[in-house]
C-alpha cells in the first residue's frame, strides 16, 4: 500500500484493501481471544492455589463468555468465501400447491425479513408478485450487510411446511413447498461483463404496493438476457433509471452464480456428494401438526420451538451447515404427513 504506484489502478487498490481489511477483521479478534484464554488460565492457577467460591464463579463466568466468543469468531473464520462478505439477492418461489404453498411463501418471507432485522441487515424489497387469493407466488429481497451471503447461502434450497390447512375445510393436513435462491451480489471486484447486445429491456407500469407515485409511471423494468433466457425484474423504485440498476445487479449476481453452480456440481461430482447443493432438493422441513418440529434434512440440527423459527430464529441452522455438520439417520421418517 505504501507503494508509489499503489494508486494507479483504481479498482486493484480497492480490492487488495477490502482483503487487507478482511485479514485483520481475523487477527485482531483472535489475538483478543487468545489474550483471555490466557489471562483465564492465570486466574484458574490462582483459584487452585486459593480455592474460593467466588474465584470459582469468576471462573465459570469468563469460560461461557470464552466458549461463545469462540464459536463466534469460528463461524466468521469459515465464512472466507471472496463472496462471503457481500450483500445478498434472496428470490422465494411457492411451489405447486396453489394458494397454500402462496401462503407459506408469504410466512417464509417474513422469516427472513425477521432473521435480517435480527442481524442487522438492512432489507429491500425489490420485486413481488402477489398469490391470486393469498401470500406470495414470488419475491425478491436485497439484504445488505457483512456477512449477508455469507450466512443467508445456508438457506438455499426446498423448504416443506406440514400442517392443517387454513384453507381447506376439511381440516386435512398438507403438505406445501417453497424454494430458495441465494445469490451474492457482484461488486466491481468481480468483472461480470453483459454486452447491450445481449439484453432486451422492456418498461410497463408497476402493480401492486407503492402508491400513486409508482403506478402511474412506466418505472418498472424487465430485462431478458438472451444468451441464458435469464429474466430480472425490478419495479420497487420510482426512478426507471434506478430500478434498471438494480436489475441489471441481480442479472450480474445470476450470471455469477450459474458459473459458481457450474464449479460445485463438478465439485459434488469428484467427491460424490450429489444432492447437497443445487435447486430443487429439499432442505428443511417446518411440521405444525401433529406435533411442532422443525428439522433441516442436511445437518440434522432440530428443535421444537418452531414459532421462534418463524419468527427468524435461524442461527442454529445456519451454524450447523457452515460447520458441515452432518446428519445423523438416513431419512426423515419423523417429519412425514
Amino acid at each position: 500500500m505504501s507503494a508509489p504506484e499503489f494508486w494507479n489502478d483504481a479498482i486493484k487498490a480497492q480490492k487488495l484493501i477490502g482483503e487487507a481489511n478482511s485479514i485483520r477483521n481475523k487477527l485482531t479478534p483472535l489475538a483478543k481471544l487468545e489474550s483471555r484464554v490466557a489471562d483465564w488460565k492465570v486466574l484458574l492457577e490462582l483459584v487452585q492455589e486459593e480455592p474460593h467460591e467466588s474465584g470459582y464463579a469468576e471462573l465459570r463466568t469468563e469460560y461461557a463468555l470464552l466458549e461463545k466468543d469462540i464459536a463466534d469468531f469460528e463461524i466468521q473464520v469459515l465464512l472466507n468465501n471472496p463472496t462471503d462478505r457481500n450483500n445478498a439477492i434472496i428470490s422465494l418461489h411457492a411451489g405447486a400447491g396453489g394458494t397454500e404453498a402462496c401462503d407459506w411463501s408469504s410466512m417464509l418471507l417474513r422469516m427472513y425479513q425477521r432473521f435480517c432485522e435480527r442481524s442487522g441487515f438492512k432489507v429491500e424489497l425489490l420485486d413481488i408478485l402477489a398469490g391470486e387469493e393469498a401470500g406470495v407466488k414470488t419475491a425478491t429481497l436485497m439484504v445488505k450487510g457483512e456477512y449477508a451471503y455469507g450466512k443467508l447461502k445456508a438457506e438455499r434450497g426446498v423448504h416443506r411446511l406440514v400442517r392443517i390447512s387454513p384453507f381447506n375445510a376439511a381440516g386435512k393436513r398438507q403438505t406445501s413447498f417453497a424454494s430458495l435462491d441465494v445469490l451474492a451480489e457482484i461488486d466491481d471486484t468481480i468483472d461480470i461483463k453483459i454486452e447491450e447486445k445481449d439484453i432486451r429491456v422492456d418498461v410497463y407500469r408497476s402493480g401492486g404496493h407503492g402508491g400513486q407515485g409508482v403506478n402511474t409511471t412506466d418505472s418498472a423494468v424487465r430485462i431478458t438476457h438472451l444468451p441464458s433466457g435469464l429474466v430480472v425484474t425490478c419495479q420497487n423504485e420510482r426512478s426507471q433509471i434506478k430500478n434498471r440498476a438494480s436489475a441489471m445487479s441481480v442479472l450480474k449476481s445470476r450470471l455469477y452464480e450459474i458459473e459458481m453452480d457450474k464449479k460445485r456440481a463438478e465439485m459434488d461430482r469428484h467427491y460424490s456428494e450429489k444432492g447437497e447443493i443445487g435447486w430443487g432438493h429439499q432442505i428443511r422441513s417446518y411440521v405444525l401438526q401433529p406435533y411442532q418440529m422443525v428439522k433441516d434434512l442436511r445437518t440434522g440440527e432440530q428443535t421444537g420451538d418452531v414459532q421462534s423459527v418463524l419468527d427468524g430464529e435461524l442461527t442454529p441452522f445456519i451454524e450447523a451447515f457452515l460447520r458441515g455438520k452432518k446428519r445423523t439417520d438416513t431419512n426423515d421418517d419423523d417429519v412425514d404427513e
